[in-house]
């Protein structure tokens, strides 16, 4: 049996950084449902939580599973869900990439506390400034092409 613990911090937006997920309980609503299809795809979600319009995730990948994989069972089948639930006004969409940066086992207490207190957090900061904080950190720039 393989035994396989990587934990990655995924980032990702709404399309156009549009603000759909603006109450708290319709994020609450959204990042549940986010949980309980993680839990049915197998992919173990340690949190979700995020903002009016992105959301982080803490993952465990599992032995068999790949980063792009995740991401695409994550985002397709909420944008579907909540479009089919028809929780938005307008059609619900992410965009299309995506930010992810490995966990170490000591950085996990910190990265939950930081994705479960999002909304405090962005009392005070923009999703562009948490953006440009977090490439900055992570030592990235934006590359035109």
């Amino acid at each position: 049996m393989s035994w396989v613990r990587v934990y990655i911090h995924m980032v990702f937006s709404t399309e156009n950084g549009i603000p759909y997920l603006n109450s708290h309980e319709l994020r609450k609503t959204v990042f549940q449902h986010i949980k309980l299809n993680a839990v049915e795809k197998s992919i173990w979600l340690e949190c979700v939580n995020g903002w009016q319009d992105h959301a982080h995730c803490l993952i465990s990948l599992g032995k068999d599973q790949t980063i792009s994989k995740v991401a695409q069972l994550i985002k397709g089948e909420s944008s579907y869900w909540i479009n089919q639930q028809g929780l938005t006004e307008n059609k619900f969409v992410w965009q299309d990439d995506y930010w992810v940066v490995g966990v170490g086992e000591s950085q996990i207490k910190s990265v939950r506390n930081y994705i479960f207190n999002q909304e405090i957090h962005h009392s005070r900061n923009s999703f562009t400034e948490e953006m440009n904080d977090f490439m900055e950190k992570h030592g990235w720039s934006f590359i035109r092409g």
